[in-house]
């Protein structure tokens, strides 16, 4: 926990530190930085337990299974299974891993959607809803129901709370209140979206890729 905080502090100030010191032009320089800023505590974890190759396997996995399903459901705006995936993976292996799952597979998807100053917002945003399903689930007994409940929560209040005024900072050199509730009001169906289709991949694959990841984790000693 006390290698988790940290991020909460650093990774916003690193956002902004690329709209005003670097004019929102270096974006892949800065979600380079919030990269390896998700990656401490992972590595400071990791360097106590000695970890396995095969952790780390299972982590590039879980990564590219959310890569694989964004873009699978490409034609299909605002429906995607990536946050149902990072929510199983806080879930599965805990919130410092879920929080590098979601950052890295937002960061590698976007090699394929495009990059932009979008990216580290959508890292921080996904990376901390991967680190609140494993603070609040993790080694905990599991709710299919509460489970999608929460997906669908947080991806509405968390994922388009950041988004949203997001693009307000990121396109408007002089943002108001007005704007950011415009924001809010236009995004709020494309969140619900969103939101129910977090709902209906957790309804569906939770259970059965959180028994194959328990049965991995017994079987390997992880």
């Amino acid at each position: 926990m006390k290698y988790t905080f940290p991020l909460l502090l650093t990774v916003p100030l690193t956002v902004f530190a690329g709209i005003y010191l670097f004019g929102d032009r270096q974006f892949l320089f800065i979600s380079v930085l919030i990269l390896i800023q998700a990656m401490v505590p992972f590595f400071f974890l990791f360097e106590k337990r000695k970890p396995a190759a095969r952790e780390l396997v299972i982590i590039a996995v879980l990564c590219a299974i959310g890569v694989a399903g964004r873009g699978a459901f490409f034609m299909f705006p605002q429906f995607k299974p990536v946050v149902a995936v990072v929510i199983i993976s806080g879930v599965a292996l805990g919130k410092e891993r879920g929080f590098l799952v979601g950052a890295m597979t937002v960061f590698v998807s976007n090699m394929f959607f495009g990059q932009g100053p979008w990216t580290p917002w959508q890292m921080f945003a996904m990376g901390f809803i991967g680190l609140l399903a494993g603070a609040v689930f993790y080694q905990r007994k599991r709710n299919t129901v509460i489970l999608v409940i929460f997906g669908a929560l947080t991806t509405l209040i968390i994922f388009g709370g950041i988004m949203n005024p997001a693009g307000v900072l990121m396109f408007q050199p002089q943002p108001t209140r007005e704007m950011f509730l415009l924001s809010y009001i236009v995004g709020f169906p494309f969140d619900l979206i969103h939101a129910f289709a977090t709902a209906v991949f957790l309804f569906l694959i939770s259970r059965p890729m959180l028994d194959k990841l328990d049965r991995i984790k017994t079987k390997y000693g992880i």
